[in-house]
């Protein structure tokens, strides 16, 4: 668990989404897409009516967005990083080791992707908030 450091690029990217939506920001990550993690119980709020508030962020600042939620049970955060995609179950195993157990091949190279892609940025957002060493998809 690192101290986040934030830009003005970045903080002017949460005050906007804060004021076109209401909902109050935990973290925000910047790389292809914008990354917005949301406080507990603030994601109805964030998404809007069909998804409204999403577009006018998205409209504003001309990037694709994606919403998650935090929790602070590790498990229930890391389901909500990957969501859509479902894990039969997340287990946090000794010294920092987080399991992520998956009914089939798709849904496991979904969640890991291309390169390790998304797996990496899941464990870069997971490490932003909690301790942990690595995760592993079984």
């Amino acid at each position: 668990m690192s101290k986040i450091k934030y830009d003005l690029d970045i903080m002017k990217y949460i005050s906007l989404f804060e004021s076109l939506t209401g909902a109050n920001i935990k973290d925000c990550i910047v790389n292809d897409v914008i990354f917005f993690i949301v406080h507990e119980n603030e994601m109805g709020k964030a998404i809007g009516k069909q998804g409204a508030n999403i577009k006018r962020v998205e409209n504003a600042l001309k990037k694709k967005i994606r919403l998650a939620e935090f929790s602070s049970d590790v498990s229930q955060f890391i389901q909500n990083l990957i969501y859509p995609l479902k894990a039969k179950e997340i287990k946090e195993e000794e010294d920092g080791i987080i399991s992520i157990y998956v009914d089939d091949r798709k849904t496991k190279g979904l969640i890991i992707g291309r390169d390790r892609h998304n797996i990496n940025s899941v464990v870069d957002i997971v490490k932003r908030h909690f301790k942990v060493e690595e995760i592993k998809v079984v």
